[in-house]
Protein backbone atom coordinates (compact mmCIF):
# COMPACT_ATOMS: atom_id res chain seq x y z
CA UNK A 1 0.00 0.00 0.00
CA UNK A 2 1.25 3.82 -0.93
CA UNK A 3 2.50 5.74 2.01
CA UNK A 4 -0.32 8.31 1.78
CA UNK A 5 -2.54 6.17 1.50
CA UNK A 6 -1.98 4.17 4.84
CA UNK A 7 -1.99 7.37 6.49
CA UNK A 8 -5.19 8.44 5.36
CA UNK A 9 -6.10 4.22 6.39
CA UNK A 10 -4.61 4.69 9.78
CA UNK A 11 -6.06 7.26 10.84
CA UNK A 12 -2.61 9.51 10.67
CA UNK A 13 -3.74 11.67 8.41
CA UNK A 14 -7.34 13.33 8.08
CA UNK A 15 -6.98 13.32 4.35
CA UNK A 16 -4.79 11.60 1.65
CA UNK A 17 -4.36 14.93 0.08
CA UNK A 18 -2.85 16.40 3.27
CA UNK A 19 -0.65 13.16 3.59
CA UNK A 20 0.55 13.22 0.00
CA UNK A 21 1.38 17.34 0.31
CA UNK A 22 3.36 16.46 3.87
CA UNK A 23 5.20 13.70 1.94
CA UNK A 24 6.50 16.17 -1.12
CA UNK A 25 7.32 18.73 1.91
CA UNK A 26 9.53 16.15 3.61
CA UNK A 27 7.83 16.04 6.34
CA UNK A 28 7.29 11.87 7.17
CA UNK A 29 10.63 10.35 7.29
CA UNK A 30 12.39 6.71 7.99
CA UNK A 31 15.79 6.62 8.81
CA UNK A 32 16.13 10.25 8.43
CA UNK A 33 15.34 10.05 4.97
CA UNK A 34 12.22 11.86 3.51
CA UNK A 35 9.69 9.43 1.87
CA UNK A 36 7.63 9.97 -1.39
CA UNK A 37 3.91 9.47 -1.16
CA UNK A 38 4.40 6.41 -3.41
CA UNK A 39 6.55 4.41 -0.82
CA UNK A 40 5.50 0.89 -0.15
CA UNK A 41 4.93 0.66 3.16
CA UNK A 42 6.29 -2.63 5.03
CA UNK A 43 5.25 -4.23 8.11
CA UNK A 44 7.86 -3.25 10.73
CA UNK A 45 8.74 0.15 9.50
CA UNK A 46 9.61 3.12 11.50
CA UNK A 47 8.20 6.36 10.70
CA UNK A 48 9.02 9.93 11.91
CA UNK A 49 5.94 12.20 11.50
CA UNK A 50 6.63 15.94 12.42
CA UNK A 51 3.19 17.84 12.84
CA UNK A 52 2.86 21.42 13.45
CA UNK A 53 3.84 21.10 16.55
CA UNK A 54 5.46 17.85 17.44
CA UNK A 55 6.54 14.78 16.74
CA UNK A 56 5.16 11.29 16.56
CA UNK A 57 7.58 8.09 15.68
CA UNK A 58 5.40 5.37 14.98
CA UNK A 59 6.13 1.59 14.07
CA UNK A 60 4.08 0.12 11.46
CA UNK A 61 2.35 -3.17 12.61
CA UNK A 62 0.12 -4.23 10.08
CA UNK A 63 -0.48 -3.37 6.48
CA UNK A 64 -3.93 -3.64 4.76
CA UNK A 65 -4.47 -5.45 1.61
CA UNK A 66 -6.85 -2.92 0.95
CA UNK A 67 -8.96 0.20 3.08
CA UNK A 68 -12.47 -1.31 4.21
CA UNK A 69 -14.80 -0.71 7.04
CA UNK A 70 -13.17 -3.95 9.00
CA UNK A 71 -9.85 -2.54 9.32
CA UNK A 72 -9.10 -0.87 12.78
CA UNK A 73 -6.93 1.79 12.42
CA UNK A 74 -5.39 1.42 15.86
CA UNK A 75 -3.97 -1.98 15.02
CA UNK A 76 -2.43 -0.57 12.34
CA UNK A 77 0.54 0.88 13.98
CA UNK A 78 2.11 1.50 17.43
CA UNK A 79 3.05 4.78 18.81
CA UNK A 80 6.81 4.55 20.17
CA UNK A 81 7.69 8.15 21.18
CA UNK A 82 5.62 11.63 21.04
CA UNK A 83 7.67 14.57 21.33
CA UNK A 84 6.59 18.23 21.38
CA UNK A 85 9.02 20.64 20.13
CA UNK A 86 9.25 23.91 18.14
CA UNK A 87 9.56 23.27 14.64
CA UNK A 88 12.62 25.39 13.94
CA UNK A 89 14.76 22.42 16.16
CA UNK A 90 13.86 19.48 13.87
CA UNK A 91 15.74 21.06 10.56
Amino acid sequence: MRLDKFLKVARLAKRRTEAHEALEHGRITRDGLALKPAYQVKQGDVLDIHYAGRLVRVRVREVPLRATPGVKPAELYEVLATRRDDPADWI
